[in-house]
């Protein structure tokens, strides 16, 4: 208890180091990452804007990180964090990736990738429509995106760093730019609910339309390179090129008139499952068409974009089936029809009015022909009276979407708990009488490692209990946790696992890593390889190493914490459960140095070495029984359930060292076996006796 208690002096000094630091980058850092002849000027904002500063000292811009206006949770579950540079008239000037946790890029394909990525966006404006991907069919110079190459195996990363990016820059540029507040978007007011038909819905301008003529767009054409280059406009100027109807299909008013049953449900589902997405309905029955040849379903439209205060809307189909309502005219259900959707979270607001460009593009030449295009451009916004405007935006929890994400594994993992825990509880020694035990503690072990490890990366970590504790230190959100509450509802078992059982539950049951390591012993009998165990004296010194680790780990994070993710690779955790074993090979030696090791010395890295374990034997002084039974001849004088002990964890007098112990119920299957339990055997060789005791030296658990 001496260790523990000096372990935890040392969490108290982290507590008070941690008070002061910040959750982001200080002005400091920021600033030397700002390249002459500009600098950074001062703080103009709350969420750390500051103003970018040109030679002459004038203002030239706005540099921000984007964790504390756009906190994203990544692959990984926290945020990525990353400096953006704007210029005045919303251009970056640079984009530089400051923090993240992407697995990916950690421990894969290493960050220089991710660096490169964002080099990209260098001369590119937010008035582009920026999306990650190629070029539809490789030559759509035409087309009015602007294309990022992603990254081969990181495309979740990337696309999340690039939405980070979007949302946080084109806040400020509202902000900064516009003088437009960013507040809550009004979203479809589900208490509205009017009867419409089709013909009130264009009426009202409901479903607006928009028209060109040939004569109309060869008019924006006339004088440019390609002015001769549409023979059908020459020839038929009268005749429609473009005949298209605009629709907000958010409010289910206007959904119900415009579509067909069979479409409104499917948009229904939709809905349902993307409640911040706003649909907007396109229908076109001229020559010009929605998108081109190229394009491709549930991606951004090539030939159509949008703008609100003069920055743009992200449009993407929403991949949905359209056929139109039943009094729809024939032309229109003859038309192309198609559903667009965009994200109100980035700011759109389909009450007020936002503008439609439609792209007309075309070639001039033969071979390698230049392509020129003129935007064909309208106005829509739907009526106030379909929408509401909350005070806060009512959306879903980041912990209730990470919830809804993972509902299959969370309820799999909840069920497998609510079996093991009670057996454990109520049924202790039933399940270690079993004459099949070891095979089913070893079928639950390659649950834990295959289905908590590799597939639901549940692998608890010392780095998230520090990081926990950091943020309590500095005012700092816990929200992280909430982003993986596969891992946080191991970490309830683990928790409540401190007050039933000690450490035991988790590091016998639960840890994904230490179940690899039960199984490389296993193997390492099966081949008959030698027992390789330190003498009781240096098994009790090396225990002292995983309390060191954790100790020099908590001395990491309070002097160089910039190096703490270096140090924590002192669990192979990563390396053999995050990233099964597709690291650097340094790593992966590591790890398998550890597996190996097991297969002649039991669970060697969970006895001396892991930080981890430490920390749950800390924990485990939460214990409030002692759930092993004993008997007066434990340890005088028997000494079998010590012997067999692969942990170490029984003391000579017979006493259960319980922040040692991984409950893997070896001695209760001994204690409760009248063939193995020495008491037991000598009661059974002397009947008159047993039966006048009842042995009445069994002393039961608590």
């Amino acid at each position: 208890m001496g260790g523990i208690r000096a372990l935890l002096a040392l969490l108290a000094l982290l507590v008070s180091s941690l008070a002061a630091r910040a959750e982001v980058l200080p002005r400091e850092a920021i600033a030397a990452r700002i390249y002459a002849p500009m600098a950074l000027g001062e703080q103009i904002s709350d969420s750390g804007v500051y103003q970018l500063l040109n030679s002459g000292g004038a203002p030239a811009g706005y540099v921000f990180q984007t964790e504390p206006m756009a906190a994203l949770p990544g692959f990984s579950g926290a945020p990525i964090n990353i400096m953006v540079v704007l210029d005045l008239d919303g251009r970056f000037l640079d984009v530089q990736l400051l923090t993240h946790n992407e697995p990916i890029f950690v421990s894969g394909l290493g960050e220089a990738p991710f660096h490169k990525f964002f080099e990209q966006y260098r001369g590119l404006s937010i008035s582009d429509s920026l999306v990650v991907g190629t070029p539809y069919g490789g030559a759509s110079d035409g087309s009015g995106l602007v294309y990022l190459d992603g990254v081969t195996k990181a495309t979740a990363s990337v696309r999340i760093a690039h939405e980070t990016v979007l949302a946080a820059a084109l806040q400020v540029a509202r902000e900064k730019m516009q003088g437009i507040a960013s507040g809550p978007p009004a979203m479809p007011d589900p208490a509205v609910d009017e009867t419409i038909s089709w013909q009130d819905a264009v009426d009202q301008g409901l479903l607006r339309r928009v028209t060109y003529t040939n004569a109309q767009v060869q008019a924006l054409f006339d004088g440019t390179t390609w002015a001769g280059d549409d023979p059908e406009a020459l020839s038929d100027p009268r005749a429609p090129y473009l005949d298209l109807w605009v629709a907000d299909l958010g409010p289910r008013s206007i959904a119900r008139a415009l579509l067909s049953p069979s479409t409104l449900d499917e948009l229904d589902h939709f809905t349902a499952i993307s409640p911040y997405d706003e649909p907007i309905l396109m229908v076109e029955t001229a020559r010009h068409g929605l998108v081109s040849p190229e394009f491709v379903r549930n991606t951004a439209p090539d030939w159509i974009s949008a703008h609100q205060d003069g920055l743009p809307v992200a449009l993407r189909d929403a991949d949905l089936f359209v056929t139109l309502s039943p009094d729809a005219p024939a032309a229109l259900k003859n038309g192309v029809a198609m559903i667009l959707r965009t994200d109100r979270r980035l700011g759109f607001d389909p009450s007020r009015e936002w503008q439609l460009a439609v792209k007309s593009v075309r070639e001039h030449g033969m071979f390698q022909p230049e392509i020129g295009s003129v935007d064909l451009t309208a106005t829509y916004a739907a009526p106030e009276r379909f929408f509401t405007r909350p005070s806060t935006v009512a959306r879903l929890s980041p912990f209730e979407e990470a919830i809804r994400n993972r509902a299959g594994d969370l309820a799999v993992l909840g069920a497998a708990l609510a079996l093991l825990l009670p057996a454990l509880l109520f049924a202790q020694s039933r399940l270690a009488g079993l004459a099949a035990f070891t095979p089913v503690r070893l079928a639950i072990l390659a649950a834990v490692v295959g289905f908590v490890g590799w597939w639901g990366q549940g692998q608890l970590s010392i780095v998230t209990p520090l990081a926990t504790l950091q943020a309590a230190m500095t005012g700092g959100s816990l929200a992280f946790l909430l982003y993986d509450p596969f891992g946080l509802l191991v970490w309830g078992a683990a928790i409540l696992g401190f007050f039933l059982w000690g450490r035991g539950l988790f590091c016998g049951w639960l840890c994904p890593f230490g179940a690899l390591q039960e199984f490389a012993h296993h193997l390492g009998r099966l081949l008959r390889l030698p027992r390789i165990e330190p003498s009781p004296t240096w098994d009790a010194r090396l225990k002292w190493g995983a309390y060191a680790a954790l100790a020099a780990l908590v001395v990491v994070t309070v002097v160089r914490p910039e190096h703490m993710d270096k140090a924590a690779e002192v669990e192979p955790f990563k390396t053999a459960i995050t990233t099964f074993f597709l690291r650097e090979w340094y790593y992966v030696a590591y790890a398998a140095f550890w597996l190996v090791l097991g297969m002649v010395t039991f669970k060697g890295f969970c006895r001396y070495l892991c930080p981890l374990g430490a920390l749950m034997a800390i924990g485990g002084a939460l214990r409030l029984r002692r759930w092993i039974p004993r008997r007066i001849e434990c340890g005088s004088p028997c000494q079998l359930c010590r012997v067999r002990c692969n942990y170490g964890a029984i003391e000579k007098s017979g006493a259960i060292k319980y922040s040692e112990c991984f409950q893997c119920l070896d001695c209760v299957t001994i204690h409760d076996d009248p063939a193995q339990c020495v008491p037991l055997v000598l009661a059974a060789r002397a009947p008159r006796r047993a039966r006048v005791t009842g042995h009445p030296n069994t002393v039961p658990a608590e």
